[in-house]
């Protein structure tokens, strides 16, 4: 069958047309896998330089995660790898602070890594890694340098308000202290050796080894040691006499005097750069007394009495604290004292010595000004003398500082004294409050360990959106009525809109 001259051109376009499709749609297909293949590789590239230059943000209001320039340091000088593996149950009241902190402290140094464990469920693994750290109990955090490892549980890393306590509710959440406890740690297994501290016994001081409530420090000495300081004991008489090791002596509520040798035994010990921590319960002589003196450090018989810092008249609830480096991080938090007796700084005319050589004496606590120093104990209740007591404020705990002058930088070790007058309230039963805080600050300010102590808690913000009775009216009457209205009015008018 022979084809007209017609048909044969109608078939030769319909075969240029085929060709011609084919061609476009082989061509549109290229572009397309050019700009697939394109957008790949610039996914690809965007996420080798995030990978390569990753950087955070803290857009909080507060800075609430943002790191300290001392943990920042910490961090960067780490020449060892540390392992932070966190048993933490999510629905914990700190896991995602504790999350967000520990992205920050992984953002700065990558030797650094972490590891989150649900005892929940991830059962298996959390049955290896708990028998390899001997760890029993959930949310716990371990920090592993190899060698030493330092445990931190969840309540280490709240600060409690017990001043509610007060009007019969329950202590509230102040802070979270996870940092200066994240970097504690870190600095306790990371460096090469913990400060030496010994407690003296032989005049009826307080024993580490004692677990009475009322009476014992078995508790305070565990939180020594949990803060990487070697603790113990130094018996008064001994022919070694203090040990040349000791960084910081402490001397808790002795009941007896001490002896002139005694007392001369530890002038020397002093005059060798050595840091004392000095707790003395009212109206008991100690025969230290002239030994303070000479470091400026008044003390009396007296009891320091505040009607508006107290519940039973035995206790003194101290909330504001002079600014000092041990005070630092106790804004906003409480300490409880029991019974204390007055520690002031003795004022003195001006002196031609060096600066460097007079001490330095500085109030660390003391009652508000309606307490007062009751000379007598037999009024019951207690009353303010104006012939024989001292009107308030009456400080109660002083900290004192020699070999360094004001505005001088220089590496000198300085000699450091802190005195307190109550001993009772870092017992196993006294431990309420930031007393261990307060106790704890103290000792690392001896113990020249001051990296810690410039991190301070982070206080809980409470925000709370205070509306008034119209403003609240308006609100509902938007959520109930203005944006369903709203949808239905959008709807409506898509709705007439196609049926025109």
């Amino acid at each position: 069958m022979e084809m007209t001259g017609q048909e044969t051109a109608e078939r030769a376009e319909e075969g240029r047309r085929g060709v011609g499709w084919k061609g476009r749609r082989f061509a549109a297909g290229l572009n397309s896998g050019v700009a697939v293949a394109l957008a790949a590789a610039l996914l690809l590239m965007v996420n080798y330089l995030a990978y390569r230059h990753y950087q955070r943000w803290n857009w909080s209001r507060s800075g609430y995660y943002a790191l300290s320039e001392k943990t920042v340091g910490l961090l960067k000088s780490l020449t060892n790898d540390v392992r932070t593996v966190v048993f933490f149950q999510p629905n914990q009241d700190v896991y995602e602070d504790v999350r967000n902190l520990l992205k920050e402290y992984e953002y700065v140094s990558r030797r650094l890594r972490v590891e989150w464990v649900d005892p929940d469920r991830d059962l298996a693994r959390t049955e290896e890694l708990m028998r390899r750290y001997a760890v029993s109990d959930a949310n716990v955090i371990v920090f592993d340098a190899g060698e030493r490892m330092k445990y931190v549980s969840a309540t280490d890393l709240v600060e409690l308000d017990y001043q509610p306590l007060q009007y019969g509710r329950l202590p509230e959440m102040a802070a979270f202290k996870g940092e200066v406890v994240f970097s504690s740690a870190i600095q306790s297994i990371t460096q090469e050796k913990p400060p030496v501290v010994y407690v003296m016994q032989g005049h009826g001081e307080r024993d580490i080894e004692d677990f009475g409530r009322n009476t014992g420090y078995s508790t305070i000495a565990q939180e020594l040691r949990r803060d990487n300081m070697e603790v113990r004991k130094l018996t008064s008489g001994t022919e070694a006499g203090i040990p040349a090791d000791c960084d910081v002596l402490v001397i808790a509520g002795p009941q007896k005097e001490f002896s002139e040798a005694e007392v001369e035994l530890l002038r020397g010990y002093i005059a060798r750069k050595g840091s004392l921590m000095v707790l003395l319960d009212s109206l008991v002589r100690t025969g230290l007394e002239p030994l303070l003196a000479e470091w400026r450090i008044r003390l009396a018989a007296d009891v320091v009495v505040d009607g508006t810092r107290t519940l039973s008249g035995r206790e003194l609830f101290v909330t504001e604290y002079p600014a000092h480096p041990i005070t630092r991080s106790l804004r906003g938090l409480s300490s409880v004292f029991y019974l204390p007796r007055s520690v002031e700084p003795e004022e003195r005319p001006a002196e031609k010595a060096d600066p460097a050589d007079r001490p330095h004496v500085s109030s660390l606590a003391a009652s508000s000004p309606s307490g007062w120093a009751e000379t007598d104990l037999s009024q019951s209740p207690m009353k303010y003398d104006i012939e024989t007591d001292r009107p308030g404020p009456v400080s109660i705990a002083v900290a004192a500082e020699r070999g360094t002058a004001p505005g001088i930088d220089l590496q000198i070790r300085p000699t450091r004294l802190v005195v307190i007058g109550d001993s009772d309230f870092v017992s196993n039963g006294g431990l309420t409050g930031a007393n261990a805080d307060f106790f704890l600050s103290a000792m690392n300010w001896l113990a020249e360990r001051e990296t810690l102590m410039a991190i301070a808690s982070k206080p809980v913000e409470e925000v709370r959106l205070v509306m008034t009775r119209r403003e609240l009216r308006g609100l509902f009457w938007l959520m109930v009525a203005g944006l369903p209205g709203l949808v239905a009015a959008l709807g409506m008018g898509v709705w007439l809109r196609r049926r025109a």
